[in-house]
């Protein structure tokens, strides 16, 4: 399900019209019909009224349900840590952000460059 349909499945759940939806949102009911029909896309500040007028999350109305969620395998892990003390929370939480900073790093390497990089340290 995409936007559009997300934004009019929200809408019809609250029992709103368009132009109901639209007064909420100070935004022309014009734009809500367009947003519907998948003829236009909100501006990030339209977003915003949009979910707060319908009062769900700009994710819940950008995303499917488990689009953003983890990964399977990772689900239960992650469960598990809910469970730990703060401080254990706190130490794998900077062991997974140091790793998505690495994995982000080397992204931004120019292709070529780890391996040239590799085989200079190797040379010395």
């Amino acid at each position: 399900m995409g936007f559009a349909e997300r934004l009019a499945a929200r809408r019809k759940e609250l029992g709103l019209t368009q132009q109901a939806l639209a007064d909420l949102a100070g935004i022309h009911m014009m734009q809500v019909h367009r947003y519907e029909s998948g003829g236009s896309l909100p501006s990030l500040d339209a977003l915003k009224k949009l979910a707060v007028a319908l009062r769900v999350s700009a994710d819940h109305l950008l995303f499917d349900e488990d689009e953003r969620a983890p990964a399977d395998e990772l689900k239960m892990q992650f469960e598990a840590v809910a469970r730990l003390d703060p401080d254990e929370r706190r130490v794998i939480q900077e062991v997974v952000e140091s790793i998505l900073l690495k994995h982000d790093a080397r992204r931004w390497i120019r292709p070529g460059a780890e391996e040239a990089a590799g085989s200079t340290a190797e040379s010395g």
